[in-house]
């Protein structure tokens, strides 16, 4: 099954509440939350504020992903607001067997993303503990990029890697999914996608959503 998580990095903030329902009308399963300091990446987005005043609006599976330094010094306060998942970077985790402890410790679901440049080795000793895997093919920090066709390889290396281990990981692409980007993803391995610009960026957000799932059926 696949399962799309809408960003609200793209979303129009003045109406959030309304376009948050639309896509959830639409037939969204997860609602993807970025979080973004500044630090590890270049652009500054909200906090756990934001997701605890969406929270009671919405019914769909919060999807928090920590593009932030230090992720360990938040990990309670996300959980506090109403996240689902937290999907902590690699690159940013000192200890990223302890901070998979620490989201877990909360009952909640764990994930790790990986920046384009980053291999795949990282996570070989750290697999087994996760719910998920982002594989991110643009360089984070803002919606709207152009997909790096690269990312693909390592989608198909990482699903094989996960039937080797005889897991049950999921597989999450976030970065330039798009009509034309969409079945590449999928057909490379991953069952979960984060669209930004390609749904809320659109004149009918309902409309967008359904072309994308009709790409991929």
């Amino acid at each position: 099954m696949t399962i799309f998580a809408p960003s609200i990095l793209s979303a129009d903030f003045s109406c959030l509440k309304e376009q948050i329902r639309q896509v959830e009308e639409a037939g969204a399963e997860w609602l993807h939350l970025d979080i973004m300091d500044g630090h590890f990446v270049p652009n500054i987005s909200f906090g756990p504020g934001m997701v605890h005043a969406l929270r009671p609006h919405s019914k769909l599976f919060f999807d928090v992903h920590l593009m932030i330094s230090d992720p360990d010094k938040y990990i309670g306060d996300f959980v506090k607001a109403g996240a689902d998942l937290i999907t902590v970077h690699v690159e940013a985790c000192i200890h990223l067997h302890r901070t998979i402890q620490e989201i877990k410790k909360h009952g909640i679901k764990s994930s790790v993303a990986l920046n384009p440049a980053t291999p795949l080795q990282t996570l070989e000793c750290i697999l087994p503990y996760l719910d998920m895997v982002l594989i991110m093919t643009v360089n984070p920090g803002f919606g709207g990029q152009k997909f790096i066709p690269e990312g693909l390889e390592k989608i198909k290396k990482l699903r094989k890697m996960i039937e080797n281990k005889g897991l049950n990981t999921d597989i999450q692409v976030d970065g330039g999914i798009n009509e034309e980007t969409v079945s590449q993803a999928v057909e490379a391995g991953a069952n979960i996608l984060v669209a930004g610009s390609a749904i809320f960026g659109q004149p009918n957000i309902k409309e967008a959503l359904q072309n994308l799932k009709q790409r991929v059926k």
